[in-house]
């Protein structure tokens, strides 16, 4: 991977290690684990972005204040 690779080179490279690393064991809740592995360092990085300002984060992100608000708070990111 580089810094020039798109984001779907970077999770595919990412998911298809998961696998490796997993020896021929079956995961469980993968979507689940995948969501939040992804959407928390996401949050992170957008809210530092703007400084914490939920308002233009929710603008950025396209999803209502109050859906952040209640992402910022699962991932104890308030």
């Amino acid at each position: 991977m580089t810094k020039n690779d798109p984001l779907s080179v970077c999770v595919t490279q990412a998911v298809e290690t998961y696998f490796e690393d997993l020896n021929g064991q079956e995961p469980t809740n993968l979507h689940h684990f995948f969501i939040n592995e992804v959407e928390k360092p996401f949050l992170e990085v957008v809210m530092k972005q703007v400084n914490g300002n939920q308002t233009k984060a929710s603008e950025i992100l396209g999803i209502n204040r109050n859906t952040l608000r209640k992402k910022l708070k699962t991932y104890d990111l308030c």
